[in-house]
């Protein structure tokens, strides 16, 4: 019953009820603390007043002179009464040392023995505190009375009713109450102001539907299948969702680091950047991403940036692979009127039946389609190494274009995927830079130490002043028009150097064009 209530019960509700609680509460708290304070210091000051007339009627000389007359009351007594009412006690007793009273509000009890212990004062000593004597209980101070020569010959007591104190209290209580119920009042209003200022900033959403919008906020950006990073306006990352961290590499949710310490370059520049930015091309690792920027704002206050991600690893290859088939498309299509005379050759020679003749004309314009012997030989020792050979050597053939292998190549252990990485990268570069009938040159070295891969081409080259970011990502030496992804293949042979901790130089080649020359250090990894 009571759990559907508390069900039962709006967010507005609660909190308004909450809070008045803890404000009567704290309110009630703090009167009986301030009721408590104020008992206490009404005792204080009642117990100075009343030692301080104890001390008085001790010394007065009129009362220390009467104990030495026949009747010490007749002087006494009324000297007591007269203190008493100017004083505003409830009484003043004097004694003997035997603690027979001289003087008492009511003069019937004078001659007799007090009701209380007057050991104390009688001892020399002062006594202040609650006693009950034929008076009610009182509050009390007791002092000794001293002759001229110091001997102690009676006491002193004053006394106010405990019940006095308590009426004096009251007295003060009405203004306390009132402070405190106003001070309760105003905590009330707060709550309620309060209150409305939540409900104003959640929207007047109940929990159960902000936890459920939250739920299916989260489950919907990590879902997608882009990656989505953000990032605040203090420059750390606010939202990493699951397709982005894979797409960074990540392991650990980095939400609330540095942006600087979890983005590279390209995407920390663009997180930086002052516009929106779209289908830009970034590396991250060695994955290459197209990205979009877009500012996040609230109330039309920029509170951040949010980072679209997409993997275009893939699609670069392809598109890559398109461009060379649109070349060899075009190729193949000048060598068919070719094609279509070298036939017009052959059946002629076969009509004249010089067939010796004709088989050696189709040695003669074939056999430069073949890949030489040497190219499989030397890649003998990795597989891989030579597959990437003969299918680059067969593309490059249908380009126009010869790829050599370097007689001095050496594989005596895999080269690794980093290195075939680099090559394919290096190659295709070197097959794009050069014209029909160019030359590409490749040396391989591979051993225990680290792989060696030089590329050398009969193109253009790379101008001195390109060669300090030709490894930029988007910084290419060839025309774009036409090309899908420029720039990209060098930049990812400068992420796997920089990650085997390798080097890359760019020459002049022998061959006239350009020369990349690779080292990749054996890091134990392949």
């Amino acid at each position: 019953m009571h759990s559907m209530f508390r069900r039962s019960l709006s967010l507005g509700v609660s909190l308004l009820v909450l809070q008045v609680v803890i404000v009567l509460m704290t309110t009630c708290a703090a009167g009986l603390f301030a009721a408590k304070l104020q008992s206490d210091r009404i005792r204080e000051a009642y117990k100075d007043r009343m030692l301080s007339v104890a001390l008085s009627v001790a010394r007065l000389p009129t009362v220390v002179q009467a104990f030495d007359s026949p009747n010490p009351s007749a002087t006494i007594q009324p000297l007591a009464e007269l203190i008493r009412n100017a004083s505003q006690v409830t009484y003043v007793v004097v004694t003997d040392h035997n603690g027979v009273r001289y003087a008492h509000p009511d003069p019937k009890r004078i001659g007799e023995r007090v009701s209380t212990d007057p050991s104390t004062p009688l001892s020399g000593d002062v006594f202040v505190g609650t006693e009950t004597g034929t008076l009610g209980t009182s509050l009390r101070a007791k002092v000794p009375v001293r002759a001229e020569d110091g001997r102690i010959i009676g006491m002193a007591s004053v006394g106010i009713l405990e019940s006095q104190l308590s009426d004096d209290l009251a007295e003060d209580l009405p203004e306390l109450i009132g402070w405190l119920a106003a001070a309760a009042l105003v905590g009330v209003l707060g709550a309620a102001l309060v209150t409305q200022l939540v409900r104003r900033r959640t929207f007047r959403l109940e929990p159960a539907e902000i936890a459920q919008l939250l739920e299916t906020r989260d489950a919907m950006l990590h879902g997608i299948r882009e990656g989505v990073v953000a990032v605040d306006d203090r420059q750390r990352l606010a939202l990493v969702n699951d397709e982005a961290m894979r797409l960074l590499g990540l392991t650990d949710n980095p939400t609330g680091q540095p942006a600087e310490e979890v983005l590279d370059d390209g995407l920390l520049d663009l997180a930086r950047s002052v516009d929106d930015v779209a289908d830009r091309l970034v590396l991250a690792g060695e994955r290459v991403l197209v990205a979009n920027r877009m500012t996040a704002k609230t109330h039309d206050r920029a509170v951040g940036v949010v980072l679209t991600l997409r993997d275009r690893t893939e699609l670069h290859d392809a598109l890559r692979e398109l461009d060379g088939q649109r070349t060899v498309t075009e190729v193949l299509r000048a060598q068919a009127h070719e094609f279509s005379n070298h036939l017009h050759v052959i059946g002629g020679l076969l009509d004249l039946e010089r067939q010796a003749d004709a088989v050696a004309y189709i040695e003669r314009v074939g056999g430069a389609g073949s890949l030489t012997a040497d190219i499989i030989d030397g890649a003998n020792a990795d597989p891989a190494l030579a597959a990437l050979l003969l299918a680059k050597s067969s593309t490059a053939h249908e380009r126009g274009v010869e790829l050599r292998l370097d007689p001095e190549s050496s594989v005596d252990i895999r080269a690794g995927d980093d290195a075939l990485t680099v090559l394919g990268n290096l190659v295709d570069n070197a097959v794009d830079a050069v014209e029909t009938g160019g030359i590409v040159r490749v040396l391989v070295r591979s051993s225990v130490t680290g792989v060696r891969v030089v590329v050398d081409d009969d193109g253009p080259g790379v101008a001195e002043s390109q060669r300090g970011r030709i490894f930029d990502l988007g910084v290419s030496s060839k025309d774009a028009e036409g090309a899908h992804g420029r720039g990209i293949g060098l930049a990812l042979v400068s992420r796997v150097v920089t990650r085997r901790s390798g080097q890359v130089a760019i020459t002049d080649s022998e061959l006239g064009g350009a020369s990349f020359d690779v080292w990749l250090p054996e890091t134990g990894n392949r």
